[in-house]
């Protein structure tokens, strides 16, 4: 594609989500959510692929659905309400936008489309659609989270926990196991939201942080089936065992970062006396504990049947990103600054 118009799309999003970001009124809210939708289509379909065309029409068919449900609400809201304000929402409009940003951001039951988009298009674009595109959405949900009803937050919140690991378990597919376990982290976020808004955005922070380092270390080997990974230790140990411990760290296993989200959300919900969900919560998040782990295992125990006859990644110049090690070091060593955040929050 033309660099060109790779920075114009590039520019698209960042200015897509500021919009939104910066926007107290319900309509310029949704003008920053269809910008980063119409942006992210081009770069989806920059190499012409059927599968990718497929993917990309999936995808603004349903971000398209879900925002015209946000300005139908919003309206509705507006000749109720006599105004456009984000926090100024009656009940059965605050239901309709949550379900709707909800659907922006792929969240059960209402996440059918995003493993068969997310299988379709490059890394790269994995990458956008798994983070950046995640951002308004999860940013409007947050301020009109007081609003919305608790009942439902939580069904929906355990339900994508259920259908992050459930869904995962039978995948050979990369990518598609890497949006089960968008869908499961988000459950986590909408599950705490209404009791602290602090700790979802610490935790979509944290999430941001492990995916991105996830997607680059599947982008240095190519990788996007299961096979392609089986190799890695062989070529380049380094990498394969930064990136089994990127995993863990995904599953939430101590001491690496993605412990500490897991251990705060416990905490609170047993300080609101909810010790049967947090209970349930972690006895469901067992079901993405499973296919993380055989990952790994994958990853830094398995061997081909005979020596491979590619050149070792040791020996070529590889194109890692500058960003890479830093998000490394992110994703893997934040736990013992687990006191200093829960005293911040």
């Amino acid at each position: 594609m033309n660099p060109i118009a790779i920075s114009v799309f590039t520019l698209s999003l960042a200015i897509g989500t500021t919009i939104t970001l910066s926007s107290h009124h319900w309509l310029l809210a949704w003008i920053g959510l269809e910008i980063n939708t119409l942006a992210l289509i081009p770069i989806m379909t920059k190499n012409p692929h059927p599968r990718a065309i497929e993917a990309a029409t999936k995808y603004f068919l349903t971000q398209a659905t879900a925002s015209a449900l946000v300005l139908f609400s919003t309206l509705i809201n507006a000749w109720q309400m006599g105004e456009w304000t984000l926090t100024n929402l009656s009940e059965l409009p605050s239901t309709a936008v949550s379900i709707a940003l909800m659907m922006k951001l792929g969240l059960a039951p209402l996440h059918f489309w995003m493993p068969e988009v997310l299988q379709g298009i490059p890394l790269i674009s994995g990458l956008i659609m798994s983070t950046w595109q995640k951002i308004a959405p999860m940013t409007l949900i947050m301020q009109i989270a007081p609003l919305i009803n608790l009942e439902l937050m939580i069904s929906i919140g355990l339900l994508s926990i259920l259908i992050g690991g459930w869904g995962g378990i039978n995948q050979t597919q990369l990518r598609k196991i890497l949006a089960f376990s968008s869908i499961g982290h988000l459950g986590w976020m909408i599950v705490i939201i209404k009791f602290d808004p602090q700790l979802t955005l610490l935790n979509f922070i944290l999430y941001i942080i492990m995916t991105t380092t996830m997607f680059f270390s599947f982008m240095l080997v190519n990788a996007t089936k299961m096979q392609d990974i089986s190799t890695t230790f062989s070529k380049a140990p380094v990498l394969a065992t930064v990136s089994m411990l990127i995993l863990l760290s995904l599953a939430g296993l101590p001491p690496l970062t993605g412990f500490t989200p897991k251990l705060l959300i416990m905490t609170e919900l047993i300080k609101q006396n909810t010790i049967s969900l947090a209970s349930l919560i972690m006895f469901i998040s067992l079901l993405a504990l499973f296919f993380y782990i055989r990952l790994t295992y994958i990853f830094t125990l398995t061997l081909p049947p005979n020596s491979s006859n590619s050149t070792p990644l040791w020996y070529l110049k590889i194109n890692a990103n500058p960003m890479f090690m830093p998000l490394t070091s992110l994703a893997l060593f934040i736990f013992p600054l687990s006191p200093t955040l829960l005293f911040m929050l």
